[in-house]
């Protein structure tokens, strides 16, 4: 356990080194000390090609040949320079989508800022990749990814790079973050709710008193009694009926652990719908009654990073 412990703590530890060796932060431009010149098949035919050239100038004295080598030596060398400050001093920062369920897609948001246009950068990400163009000192693109399962979801790095000009050269910068998606479980509608509520009248609430008729009150509200000894037309108040509670139970639903969240997670999103109140009890957890969006993100948040009891199966 012990040395299972200490190698863990080597790993996280040469993780950083060559993490600040290699990348660069998010939100910070990207310095010269970490961008990478990778020669492409094409820069390396046309590499070979001068070379040929050149040996076969000075074979044959052939000044034609000099000239024709040190041309595309120059001409590679001007599109180097090129493609390195195309990406130098770049400035990316990653927007976080906010829902994200299960079985879809993570769309990331990928802002690039720079104070002169840049053209044909291309970011790339677990597989993912977009083009993107900097023009008035901004530009955006967006990269989908996969999430299969419901939990936390650690991002890759970002990949940053351009073959502008000539596509002699990759110009690639990797950019760093601490960014974690936290995916929630992929809803599954059911027939009959999976809650307890809590007794209630749900009908119209008890009669408070009248007030004075209004243009497009409704017929069934107004007082007729009232108007018929008075003459004087007044429109019925009632209080507001109380409003239902509702717990959800982890108990309550049938199925798979997988199952089972997969329906709390639908009746959240149905009961946030409809602004009603509700709770959230799972083993070891119990959300207190709430409503609103903050207390929809933070049942799904418990349903997300909850860790079934071990050995549980289908139930």
């Amino acid at each position: 356990m012990a040395e299972g412990t200490a190698r863990d703590v080597r790993r996280e530890r040469l993780r950083r080194w060559w993490r600040g060796r290699l990348a660069t932060p998010v939100d910070a431009p990207l310095p010269q000390r970490r961008l990478f010149l990778i020669p492409t098949r094409f820069g390396l035919g046309w590499a070979t090609l001068v070379v040929v050239l050149l040996l076969f100038g000075i074979n044959y004295q052939n000044n034609l040949a000099y000239a024709l080598a040190f041309w595309l030596f120059a001409i590679a060398v001007v599109a180097l320079l090129r493609g390195w400050f195309n990406l130098l001093g770049v400035t990316p920062a990653l927007h976080l989508p906010r829902d994200v369920f299960a079985g879809g897609e993570a769309r990331l948001r990928v802002v690039v800022r720079a104070r002169r246009p840049r053209t044909a950068l291309e970011l790339r990400v677990d597989g993912a990749e977009a083009w993107l163009e900097v023009a008035d000192g901004v530009g955006e693109a967006e990269l989908s990814l996969p999430t299969p399962t419901r939990g936390p979801f650690a991002l890759p790095w970002l990949r940053l790079e351009t073959r502008w000009p000539l596509g002699l050269v990759r110009v690639v910068a990797w950019v760093s973050h601490d960014a974690e998606l936290l995916v929630w479980p992929r809803p599954l509608e059911e027939e009959a709710p999976s809650g307890r509520r809590r007794d209630a009248d749900e009908a119209a609430g008890d009669f408070a008193g009248l007030r004075r008729f209004q243009p497009g009150d409704s017929p069934g509200q107004v007082a007729w009694k009232q108007w018929s000894r008075s003459g004087v037309l007044a429109t019925k108040q009632f209080s507001a009926p109380p409003r239902r509670e509702c717990w959800l139970d982890y108990d309550a639903c049938h199925g798979t652990p997988e199952r089972r969240l997969s329906l709390l997670c639908a009746r959240v999103l149905t009961l946030h719908r409809a602004g009603e109140r509700f709770g959230l009890r799972l083993p070891g957890l119990t959300l207190a009654q709430g409503e609103g969006d903050g207390q929809r993100r933070r049942a799904l948040d418990a349903l997300a990073r909850f860790a079934p009891p071990t050995g549980e199966g289908a139930g």
